[in-house]
C-alpha cells in the first residue's frame, strides 16, 4: 500500500485497520476528583481528551436560572499544541466558529439524554480539554462526556456513544482518523444505548442517499461496540473500588 493510499485493494487502511475496525479505545473515570464532581480521561486512537463535570450547582447569574430544569453548559478548550479537526478548517476565526458549532451540537445531544428536569434551578457545567486530536473528535467528545456524567452521578436515560464514519468511494470506513476524515465525506453519530435511536446526526459534505442507510447501520453497530467498551471500563472501575474498600 502506498504512503498516501486511503484504502488499499487488499482492504487495508493507512493505519492497518480493516474497514469495520475501531481505533484503540481506552477510558477511565474519577481522574480529577479534586477538580470536579465527575471526570474522565479518554483516548480514542490518538485523540486524548479530559472531561470535567461540575454540578448540579446553583447558578451565579439569574439569567441562567430555569425553574423547570437544569441549564447545561459545555465548553471545549484546546491546548496550544492541539490542531483542530479537519484540514479544511484553517484560520483562528474558522476554528473558533467550528468550536462553537461543536459546543452547540454537544449541548443539544445531551439535553436529550440527561434528566435535566430532576435538577431545576441549577446549572451543570461541562468543561472539555482536548489534549490531542486525530479525527472523529466530536464522537470522542461525546464518549468523554458520557463517562464523566456517569462519574458525577447525573441521571441519564442511557449511554450516548459517539462515532464517525467516512465514505471512500462506495466503501464505508468506521471510526475515521484525521487523514481519512480530510479525504472523504464523513458522518458523526450519537447513539443512545444499544438502540438505533440517534441523539446526534451530523453530516460533513455530501453522502449519496443510496449509501446513507448503509453508513448509518455500520455507524450504529460501531457505536454499540463503543458503548460496550465504556460499560466494561465502568464495571472494572467499580470492581476496583469494591476490592479496595474490602481491604480497609
Amino acid at each position: 500500500m502506498s504512503r498516501f493510499e486511503v484504502y488499499s485493494p487488499e482492504g487495508l487502511r493507512m493505519d492497518g485497520r480493516r474497514w469495520n475496525e475501531l481505533r484503540r479505545f481506552e477510558t477511565s473515570i474519577n481522574t480529577h476528583s479534586h477538580a470536579a464532581d465527575g471526570s474522565s480521561y479518554l483516548e480514542q486512537g490518538n485523540n486524548k481528551i479530559i472531561t470535567l463535570v461540575k454540578g448540579p450547582t446553583e447558578p451565579t447569574l439569574r439569567s441562567q436560572l430555569d425553574q423547570t430544569k437544569a441549564t447545561l453548559q459545555i465548553s471545549v478548550n484546546l491546548t496550544k499544541f492541539s490542531k483542530f479537526e479537519r484540514s479544511k478548517t484553517t484560520g483562528s476565526n474558522k476554528t473558533e466558529r467550528r468550536i462553537l458549532e461543536i459546543q452547540t451540537a454537544l449541548v443539544r445531544t445531551f439535553e436529550k439524554n440527561l434528566m435535566l428536569n430532576l435538577y431545576p434551578r441549577t446549572i451543570i457545567d461541562i468543561e472539555i480539554h482536548v489534549l490531542q486530536q486525530d479525527g472523529g473528535v466530536l464522537g470522542s467528545l461525546i464518549n468523554g462526556i458520557t463517562m464523566a456524567c456517569i462519574d458525577a452521578g447525573i441521571a441519564m436515560y442511557d449511554y450516548v456513544s459517539g462515532i464517525s464514519i467516512g465514505l471512500y468511494d462506495t466503501t464505508p470506513l468506521l471510526d475515521v482518523n484525521s487523514l481519512e476524515e480530510a479525504a472523504m465525506s464523513c458522518v458523526t453519530l450519537g447513539v443512545m444505548g444499544k438502540s438505533e435511536k440517534l441523539s446526534l446526526l451530523q453530516v460533513e459534505d455530501k453522502i449519496p442517499l443510496d449509501r446513507l442507510e448503509t453508513v448509518l447501520a455500520i455507524g450504529i453497530a460501531g457505536a454499540h461496540r463503543i458503548r460496550d467498551l465504556m460499560d466494561e471500563s465502568l464495571r472494572n472501575h467499580a470492581q476496583k473500588r469494591i476490592t479496595n474498600a474490602s481491604k480497609r
